[in-house]
């Protein structure tokens, strides 16, 4: 028996809409990875871009457990003297909750021109509306 190795020209893409309404950030941002990986397929070769594009909204109403509200830190270098800057989650939640679940997400797919790549099929809105209405996502439940 030969082992199957899946072609980039013959994935078959699909589009999935995830409501982020009082779901823990890790695990939900773990089965986003899974699903932007290719994971979920039964064809999943590593190397092959096998993502899916998936919608997450209500990305404002996510929910940590313990204190990581006030512990977790992010932080961002500008590459100049002096130009650290450190935000804890409840500030980056407050301003920009977009940015959380990208930042959760990348960490889990590979470092790598795939993970990238990958990270472009993942569109994350703030409130309950967004833009992709014509591709008719299929809601998952997690």
């Amino acid at each position: 028996m030969k082992t199957f190795i899946q072609k980039q020209e013959e994935v078959q893409r699909a589009w999935h809409l995830i409501d982020a309404d009082g779901k823990i950030l890790g695990r939900l941002a773990s089965k986003i990875a899974m699903i932007l990986r290719g994971k979920t397929k039964a064809t999943f070769t590593p190397y092959v871009d096998m993502a899916d594009e998936v919608v997450v909204i209500n990305a404002e109403k996510i929910r940590v457990t313990g204190n990581k509200l006030a512990d977790k830190k992010y932080q961002r270098y500008s590459g100049y003297p002096n130009g650290l800057k450190e935000f804890d989650l409840a500030t980056l939640r407050r301003n920009k909750p977009e940015e959380v679940i990208m930042h959760a997400v990348k960490g889990m797919l590979p470092h790598s021109a795939l993970g990238k790549k990958l990270l472009t099929r993942l569109k994350v809105y703030r409130g309950s509306e967004h833009p992709h209405q014509a591709q008719n996502p299929q809601e998952l439940k997690i």
